[in-house]
């Protein structure tokens, strides 16, 4: 699980890895009512849901994201969560793995399988069984035949980087774990629930690939608001362990509009760190967070929003 465990904040850098959970901080989570996604441009989706008050809506808890909603008898079997750029939504599925395989939460899952389309496109070209895929990037699977005994969660994280056809319309219909086809069969037929109809299914992704997966295959749609403002404090304390330091950075934050609604996804929040820490100076002193710090923000920041 270390892979899992330790994570780069903001900007990735050789050997600046961080223990998620030193920093981890819960991000908003909430169900779309009409299961529809917003495909608006991602910018107006921020600043949209920095405006909205968190709560005109339910929040849903990580560790509740299999659980049957308030006047559900049944948990969804397939659940897509859809966020902008950076707002956290591989953080959110790493910190779900780790809590499951340190005993912490959502014990009444035998396997948690967390895989990236990153990953699987590699595989375009392939075949393989489930069993086989499963043993492809699990070796502790081996031996294990009968997953229809044991309660299973496939994460599929960042469908928009999916270069598979997903060809739901002609790929045929296969049921056996055992049996060798493509990867995109293979991912076709289990989330719709044709093969392995007991496995629990998590997809993540940005909006504007989330019609990759036909509405009738998703049960619930729920949606990563990032940072409320208590959160974005409580993100701050836990970073900057000295507290005048922590509260000057608050404080820049909360007279700044543009820094506000930019810091809303939780990739810039924990990316702003560095650059706002650098424009107040280490001792903290409030009047060292100018506007010079905004603007060298916002110059570090444009080239990972197209990235993540």
């Amino acid at each position: 699980m270390q892979k899992f465990r330790r994570v780069f904040e903001g900007i990735a850098k050789a050997g600046q890895s961080t223990d998620l959970n030193d920093f981890y901080t819960e991000l908003f989570i909430t169900e779309r009512v009409s299961g529809e996604v917003n495909k608006e441009h991602e910018v107006r989706l921020i600043e949209t849901a920095s405006r909205k008050p968190a709560k005109e809506e339910t929040p849903i808890k990580l560790e509740d994201i299999f659980k049957p909603l308030p006047g559900q008898d049944q948990p969804s079997r397939t659940i897509m969560t859809t966020g902008v750029a950076g707002i956290g939504k591989t953080v959110l599925t790493h910190k779900f793995t780790l809590d499951w395989a340190e005993g912490k939460a959502n014990q009444d899952i035998h396997f948690t399988l967390p895989f990236t389309f990153r990953e699987l496109n590699l595989l375009k070209e392939k075949e393989f069984s489930l069993m086989e895929l499963l043993h492809h990037f699990f070796i502790q699977t081996k031996g294990i035949r009968r997953y229809n005994r044991f309660q299973v969660v496939f994460i599929l994280d960042g469908l928009d980087e999916c270069r598979l056809p997903l060809d739901f319309k002609n790929n045929p219909i296969w049921t056996d774990v055992s049996k060798s086809t493509s990867v995109d069969v293979l991912l076709t037929n289990l989330i719709r629930g044709d093969l392995l109809p007991s496995a629990r299914i998590w997809i993540t992704t940005r909006p504007a690939a989330a019609n990759q997966i036909p509405a009738e295959c998703v049960g619930m749609v729920t949606e990563v608001r990032g940072f409320t403002d208590p959160q974005k404090e409580e993100y701050f304390k836990k970073r900057f362990r000295e507290e005048t330091l922590a509260s000057t950075i608050i404080s820049h934050i909360k007279t700044s509009r543009s820094l506000h609604i930019i810091l809303h996804p939780h990739f810039r929040v924990s990316s702003s760190s560095v650059v706002i820490v650098s424009s107040c100076g280490e001792r903290g002193r409030a009047g060292d967070c100018s506007s010079t710090g905004g603007r060298r923000y916002r110059r570090s920041t444009r080239t990972p929003f197209h990235e993540i």
